[in-house]
């Protein structure tokens, strides 16, 4: 699936609202904090069982987290420290999200693995910085050897999370439970792609 490799694509759906909080004078920074708290809305909406107002602010959190970067580039705002936050904000949500989907949806062993399976997928990629280096950086973007590698990244997951808890409201057959324990299991197939792919480019190679 991969809906990173697809983000120029995508921004049609996001872009009026990143233009629309660039003219308002929104700084970038306080853009990604009201990421983080429609997240932590939307984690304590699944907590209370309120499907919908769950999706509505895990969508709005997501529209924010891609527009904070947006607004950043067009006020020539960028900043590395906005690029760490924004690392910190992204991770901070989907363990909240997460968490509290998998422990009281699926119990506590769903709620560990969901996590540490996402949080994996995505630290991959600074290690990657590190150790591997990167292409080049425009406006704080990183272009990096793992972009268009794995399949099931953060979009894939906020979506499959959404769609799963309509039909949890639904009262569908497959709901919640069985949602995140796909998340799980697709997150770690994902992961386990990028390892190999790693391991196949550099794993005989360092100098």
């Amino acid at each position: 699936m991969n809906l990173t490799k697809r983000r120029e694509s995508l921004k049609k759906v996001y872009e009026p609202i990143g233009v629309a909080l660039y003219r308002l004078h929104f700084p970038p920074n306080l853009i990604t904090l009201l990421s983080v708290l429609f997240g932590m809305a939307c984690a304590y909406a699944f907590y209370q069982g309120r499907m919908l107002t769950a999706v509505a602010f895990l969508l709005l959190s997501g529209i924010f987290d891609l527009a904070d970067g947006m607004v950043a580039r067009m006020s020539d705002r960028a900043s590395k420290f906005g690029a760490v936050f924004d690392w910190l904000a992204d991770k901070w949500v989907d363990g909240f999200v997460l968490g509290t989907v998998g422990y009281f949806y699926a119990g506590p062993l769903t709620a560990i693995t969901v996590i540490t399976a996402s949080m994996l997928h995505s630290f991959i990629k600074p290690v990657v910085y590190a150790e591997v280096g990167y292409q080049e950086r425009e406006k704080g973007k990183i272009r990096d050897p793992l972009e268009g590698v794995g399949f099931f990244g953060r979009p894939e997951t906020h979506i499959t999370l959404m769609l799963f808890a309509v039909l949890e409201r639904l009262n569908a057959p497959l709901g919640l439970a069985f949602g995140i324990k796909l998340i799980a299991v697709l997150t770690l197939a994902s992961l386990t792609l990028r390892i190999l792919y790693l391991y196949k480019h550099y794993g005989r190679d360092y100098e």
